[in-house]
């Protein structure tokens, strides 16, 4: 019998676990290291689809926090009093609407990753421009001192990417979790502190 090679240590574990994916793992490293999620946070996940991320956040800002999921696929098995699904595309919201429906965040995550190609430069691009258009989100809806997360892929683009998000938070990194797979040119960046 073949080994499914992406059955690895983390998915089993999120089985085990009862998470609804195993990326639920690079999500918890990054709020242990940066204090990401507190505990009454109103909260957007960009891209929530399977819902792992989701389903964390919800746990960690506990019963008077308030989650918006936004994704093309709907998270059927997401069902919490503080947690709300749009389905929509991310890149073509409309930000004043959003704005207006779910009001600031104290913090904007996503896990978007593009359709992949194989070709590098293509696939760079296109996470670059989910990257982008999640920070734009970020940048309209946080309130002062909020925090932002975002999944790149690895590339020439993304030390610009970095300079320009840095004009809009007192700190910012590019952090590598361990639960990302071998091979893999995902890297998240974390902005802390937003200024308005």
């Amino acid at each position: 019998m073949k080994e499914d090679r992406w059955d690895d240590h983390y998915a089993r574990r999120a089985r085990d676990e009862k998470w609804l994916a195993r990326s639920v793992y690079k999500l918890q490293e990054i709020d242990k290291k940066f204090r990401l999620i507190r505990k009454g946070d109103r909260l957007l996940d960009l891209g929530c689809y399977p819902g792992s991320w989701s389903q964390y956040v919800v746990k960690m800002v506990g019963p008077r926090g308030d989650v918006v999921g936004i994704d093309l696929t709907r998270t059927e098995r997401l069902s919490f009093p503080n947690f709300r699904f749009i389905l929509g595309n991310v890149l073509s919201l409309d930000l004043d609407g959003l704005v207006r429906e779910i009001g600031p965040r104290d913090a904007v995550i996503s896990d978007m990753a593009p359709q992949t190609t194989g070709i590098r430069l293509t696939d760079e691009s296109r996470s670059l421009s989910l990257a982008k258009r999640a920070a734009e989100i970020a940048l309209v809806l946080l309130k002062k001192k909020g925090r932002f997360v975002c999944k790149v892929f690895e590339g020439e683009d993304l030390r610009p990417f970095r300079t320009e998000i840095s004009a809009h938070f007192r700190q910012v990194r590019v952090f590598r979790p361990k639960a990302v797979r071998k091979g893999s040119r995902e890297v998240y960046l974390v902005g802390l502190e937003f200024v308005k």
